[in-house]
């Protein structure tokens, strides 16, 4: 079983250097696909043996929708070689519960027949008394999460198919009976809150972006990407903490049923609930990340 990863990157060096340790340790560096936006020398450097291609960073119209496409269109090749193709942002990592799989691939591929399987997301933050980020898998050194229907996607699919709004694009006809299959420990770990260092050059990037004045922008989170952190930080503080397999539960039977399905935009994903508690990863998941 052949899986790919693919994911598309301007700077964000700490976070990619993180999605390509972590990718290729479950699916082998010869596999995953990176899609630099603008020519940056490093992307090479801190992916070796990763495939880089470059496209031209001359314009941020319809940023998202173009940003779609190329994606899509990459998405649509890759899965003429591959058996599954795994699709994220930089700053997002596919991981699993290794109380549950033998391996990652074990825990997208599943016994459940689906074309798109959508992982279970969450933030991983990083606290006051954290120790600065290190080398290494990061869940060893930021243990502290809180579930998220905004981040929990479609990652991976086993045919082409276009990804959108976090979900999947389909055809009119199958929207209101398209599978949505969410596998029990099957996760993504959204990096933007886990090195504040990297956080910091990461949202420069989005302010510039999200107000450069064109059309088809980026929204508020990224022309106020500062203040959106320190926001989304102070409401994270004042969640109440519950036990791991509580948390899980609850975020598991809350979101993998009923899912979104978009009749303007012929899209099925989560629901982009707010679950009103955080958590902690357990040591078992530390050798990941």
């Amino acid at each position: 079983m052949k899986i790919a990863a693919l994911t598309m990157v301007h700077r964000d060096h700490w976070a990619l250097s993180r999605w390509y340790a972590h990718h290729a340790a479950h699916f082998g560096p010869e596999n995953l696909f990176i899609v630099a936006h603008g020519a940056d020398p490093l992307i090479q450097e801190i992916c070796p043996k990763a495939s880089v291609l470059t496209i031209a960073r001359d314009g941020f119209d319809d940023f998202d929708k173009k940003r779609g496409a190329v994606l899509d269109g990459i998405h649509s090749g890759l899965s003429a070689v591959y058996d599954w193709v795994v699709r994220t942002d930089a700053d997002e990592l596919i991981c699993y519960d290794p109380d549950q799989y033998g391996s990652l691939a074990e825990a997208i591929i599943g016994d459940h027949g689906a074309p798109v399987v959508t992982a279970l997301g969450f933030d991983l933050v990083e606290m006051p008394g954290d120790a600065p980020i290190a080398e290494g898998p990061v869940f060893g050194q930021r243990r502290h999460i809180a579930f998220s229907g905004h981040y929990s996607k479609a990652v991976a699919s086993r045919r082409a198919i276009d990804f959108s709004l976090h979900g999947v694009r389909v055809a009119a006809r199958r929207l209101a009976g398209f599978p949505f299959e969410m596998p029990r420990g099957l996760f993504l770990a959204h990096l933007k809150y886990a090195n504040t260092a990297a956080l910091e050059d990461a949202s420069k990037v989005r302010m510039q972006v999200g107000n450069s004045g064109g059309h088809g922008l980026p929204g508020a989170g990224w022309q106020a990407a500062e203040a959106d952190s320190v926001a989304f930080k102070a409401v994270f503080a004042d969640k109440p903490v519950l036990p791991w397999e509580k948390a899980e539960a609850k975020a598991h039977a809350t979101l993998s049923i009923k899912p979104a399905r978009l009749e303007r935009h012929n899209v099925v994903k989560a629901r982009a609930l707010k679950l009103p508690f955080r958590t902690q990863i357990p040591p078992r998941f530390h050798g990941q990340g």
